[in-house]
């Protein structure tokens, strides 16, 4: 069997979107996009998938939300319009999913929630509870009471780290992160144009680590290291990860029928 077939068998699914899919560069919301994306999801939970959408946008939804012509710049200002943008954000996907018969569920998730076994545990039952009952989590980060991503201090690095402990939580056998970008290369595609894309990743070193560059965008706060970070987390919890391009949504169908897309990051020993 080839190394990208297994990838059929995969049950439980962590699918994360950046902020740079969801909002346009003029920074107004994608809902074509969003739709589609809801539309895939759907109809991979129809196939009996169990899904788990980690979801960044709070902010660029919400200053798109407040017509911001200018992102906010102070923590209280950023924790104010992720206030705003992650209700929207959820309204969005509510009604998205609605359509297709499917209840969303949001968690939002702190630090605390890898550092405290008994929240922990709570947090391992909700999921599961959700997914026993076909609900869909919609995770993000708590912003409105956790500097950590809008400070980029612990590099949650836009949702990419915490999409990989929601994957650890839930013991996912993929986890699959959406960017802009389609996947990991040997150098940065946008200044050297031979630069190859790497279709396989079995061990994680520093060269690899080296290969990644500065790719956030002025609406995420995620760059490729981050990414490659949260791959790392994902393999030595056993399970496999993709970071493929996001501007169509059916990519996760080509991923999961085991073409070659993206990057494939191989899973280590549990």
């Amino acid at each position: 069997m080839k190394k990208r077939e297994v990838l059929k068998f995969c049950e439980r699914i962590v699918v994360k979107v950046g902020t740079s899919t969801l909002v346009y560069d003029n920074g107004k919301v994608n809902y074509g996009r969003i739709e589609r994306l809801v539309r895939v999801l759907s109809d991979l939970m129809n196939q009996g998938k169990e899904i788990i959408l980690v979801s960044s946008g709070a902010i660029g939804v919400g200053r798109n939300r407040l017509n911001l012509s200018v992102p906010p710049q102070t923590i209280r200002e950023k924790q104010a319009v992720a206030a705003v943008g992650q209700s929207e954000l959820m309204h969005i996907y509510s009604k998205f999913f609605g359509e297709y018969n499917y209840i969303v569920g949001q968690v939002l998730l702190t630090r605390d929630v890898i550092e405290d076994d008994h929240i922990r545990e709570n947090v391992v039952n909700t999921f599961e509870t959700l997914l026993e009952k076909r609900i869909i989590p919609i995770v993000n980060e708590n912003d409105t009471v956790s500097i950590d991503e809008i400070e980029n201090i612990v590099r949650f690095g836009d949702n990419d780290n915490l999409s990989a402990i929601v994957g650890e939580l839930v013991c996912a056998d993929l986890l699959v992160i959406l960017s802009d970008i389609d996947g990991l290369y040997d150098a940065d595609p946008r200044e050297n144009p031979d630069s190859k894309l790497l279709e396989i990743v079995k061990d994680i070193t520093a060269d690899i680590e080296d290969y990644a560059g500065d790719s956030g965008t002025v609406f995420g706060t995620g760059g490729m290291i981050t990414k490659i970070m949260a791959a790392k987390r994902v393999a030595q919890a056993g399970a496999y990860t993709v970071i493929a391009n996001g501007q169509d949504p059916a990519v996760l169908f080509a991923i999961l029928s085991g073409e070659n897309i993206g990057t494939l990051f191989l899973p280590g020993q549990k």
